[in-house]
């Protein structure tokens, strides 16, 4: 029963997040609980509009189908996580924006929309073989296409009216946030000077060690102090122990000539007569080119892996390869069509995996497994299970947010499985990957954000204590700094048993061994005399004492050639940049109410 079900899975993965919200809507339906809700319900709020279930739901399953396609499998828990919360931070960021749309009154016509879908087509239509002339996109083809039934008919009209009633009132805003961006000469000097001045310095570094680290508690008051004023610094995710057991697949020679065997068979099948798109229907393992027919659709160079690429490219014109290994699996490549540098090719991929007898055997250790802990409360079901199989558990420190790994391989579901509301002591269920199958046990949970003070005080006192050691070795540094200046920085350096580092050269933008990239030491190196100690330069993990030791300016000669361009170039990236930074405000000083993590709970409650 286990095994059928397991072997179901991709075609019912795709529920599973609908079967969780309406599951949750029934549950508060149905009375029993004390709020009533609908697929209205609010999933969050944004400065007080909603975002419905319903909603939120249709854009976490669209994003969620596509990425499973593209993957060719069912998504595991943690890519599931990441898909709604792309989903939900783009929901958060259309309604801001519409709510800004409306504050600024900016709208868009019917003309405007017009004139866009008529000069501004979009990219895939701009690269489209059927619209291009000679390989170049052709204007006239393109409008023809725009008036002829069948755009109406395919709904790519309404289509495009769509994209650009949403495109144009947002350009609108953006060009009106950005419409003060000027870059002046000196600005473009400067960044020139940035990234073109250079220095090479010598310099002692004195950083902490434990030693020095040490000495009395800070004040109670000094701790109190520090926790208030460095939120962002102490604010930690989740993080968690789980003990991990895998049944691995394990895929030997064999297997691999048997599916180059099927392989071979497919091409014979195909040079007898078979459509090769048929074939690809009915065998590839890439299952979102395979449903059409193992179209990669058109495209250039360098968009597959190496194998792939020097293989399709060899071909002509209706030629299909032999067969092409790759770290997916072997391959069978068609070239349809080509056009210059662009091609459309298809291709069937037949996955290496164990056979039959190797698969019912691990399938059959799944199974048991899979009975007797999986999603156990008791820590104890856990150990009596593995003890039983034989099998021998690792212990995984895993982290909120962050995929699980054991021998360099993601286990999968189980980093988002131990955030979800998983009980200490609790078994998960029994998750599957191309690798294997595998089962963890929550034995700690530390929830993420802002701790209190008390579970703060050793990360605070150990601040506390590194700035202290800086303090004590400014003092040292001094010292140091007086002596070279009688002497030199090396022979200072040696009296105290210290190393002077020459460095290569580097501009104000580099990253320097020892000094770091964008440091108080990297810019203490462009303002120093050249050939002159430095006072200590104190930075977040060490002092140091330099000289300057040879300083090259930039070539403004260089500069004034290209200045235009760079103004260009600045401009734009400041444009792009001013409206991050809008965007960033808006969400930062809106009022987000999330729901999600109280709707799971209440979901958890109802299966319970």
């Amino acid at each position: 029963m286990l095994k059928t079900m397991r072997s179901a899975a991709k075609y019912i993965w795709i529920f599973v997040a609908v079967l969780f919200i309406l599951g949750f809507l029934l549950y508060q339906t149905s009375g029993l609980s004390g709020n009533a809700a609908t697929a209205r319900t609010p999933i969050a709020s944004v400065n007080g509009e909603d975002i419905t279930a319903a909603v939120w739901l249709r854009a976490t399953e669209q994003r969620a189908t596509q990425a499973s396609q593209r993957l060719g499998r069912p998504l595991s828990l943690d890519e599931r996580n990441q898909v709604d919360q792309e989903a939900f931070d783009e929901l958060v960021s259309e309604l801001l924006l519409r709510q800004e749309l409306d504050r600024r009154d900016i709208h868009v016509t019917d003309a405007e929309v017009i004139d866009a879908a008529r000069t501004s087509p979009p990219p895939e239509f701009m690269n489209a073989p059927q619209l291009q002339t000679d390989g170049r996109f052709d204007q006239a083809k393109y409008l023809r296409f725009l008036s002829s039934p069948m755009a109406k008919e395919q709904g790519i009209l309404a289509q495009l009216e769509s994209v650009y009633r949403t495109r144009i009132p947002q350009d609108k805003l953006f060009e009106q946030i950005a419409a003060g961006v000027y870059v002046t000469d000196g600005q473009l000097w400067s960044l020139w000077r940035d990234a073109h001045d250079t220095a090479q310095v010598t310099a002692v570094r004195l950083a902490p060690d434990s030693a020095s680290e040490a000495g009395p508690p800070p004040t109670e008051a000094a701790m109190r102090d520090y926790y208030d004023h460095h939120h962002d610094e102490l604010t930690r995710k989740g993080e968690a122990s789980v003990s991990v057991v895998a049944l691995p697949r394990i895929v030997t020679s064999a297997d691999t000539a048997a599916t180059l065997a099927h392989l071979m068979s497919l091409r014979h099948e195909i040079e007898g007569g078979a459509k090769f798109e048929d074939v690809a229907k009915r065998e590839s393992a890439d299952s979102a080119s395979a449903v059409n027919g193992g179209s990669l659709e058109w495209g250039k160079r360098g968009r597959f892996v190496p194998q792939f690429e020097t293989a399709a490219w060899a071909l002509k014109p209706g030629e299909m390869s032999g067969p092409v290994l790759t770290p997916y699996g072997y391959h069978l490549i068609k070239m349809d069509a080509r056009n210059g540098d662009s091609a459309l090719f298809r291709h069937i991929l037949l996955r290496i995996v164990q056979s039959d007898s190797s698969a019912a055997h691990v399938n059959a250790r799944a199974d048991s497994l899979e009975r007797l802990a999986a999603q156990s409360e008791s820590p104890a079901q856990f150990d009596h299970a593995i003890n039983v199989m034989g099998l021998t558990p690792v212990l995984l420190h895993v982290i909120e947010g962050t995929a699980a790994f054991l021998n360099g391989r993601q286990v999968p579901s189980v980093s988002a499985w131990a955030f979800s509301g998983a009980k200490v002591g609790e078994s998960s269920d029994l998750y599957e990957s191309e690798n294997g199958f595998y089962l963890a046990r929550l034995d700690s949970l530390t929830p993420g954000g802002l701790p209190p003070f008390d579970a703060a005080k050793p990360q605070i006192v150990r601040a506390l204590a590194r700035q202290r050691a800086l303090d004590h070795l400014v003092i040292r540094a001094q010292q140091l700094a007086t002596k070279a200046a009688s002497s030199s920085l090396e022979q200072a350096a040696k009296a105290d048993t210290l190393e002077a580092i020459k460095s290569p050269p580097f501009t104000r933008t580099s990253f320097v061994p020892e000094l770091g990239q964008m440091t108080e030491a990297v810019g203490a190196a462009f303002a120093l005399p050249v050939g002159a100690v430095s006072a200590p330069i104190k930075t977040d993990n060490a002092v140091f004492v330099m000289r300057v030791d040879r300083r090259i300016a930039s070539d403004s000669a260089a500069w004034l050639k290209q200045k235009d361009t760079q103004r260009q170039t600045v401009t734009d990236t400041l444009r792009r940049e001013r409206v991050e930074e809008f965007l960033a405000d808006l969400r930062r000083v809106a009022k987000v109410v999330d729901n999600r993590k109280l709707l799971e709970a209440a979901n958890r409650r109802a299966a319970t």
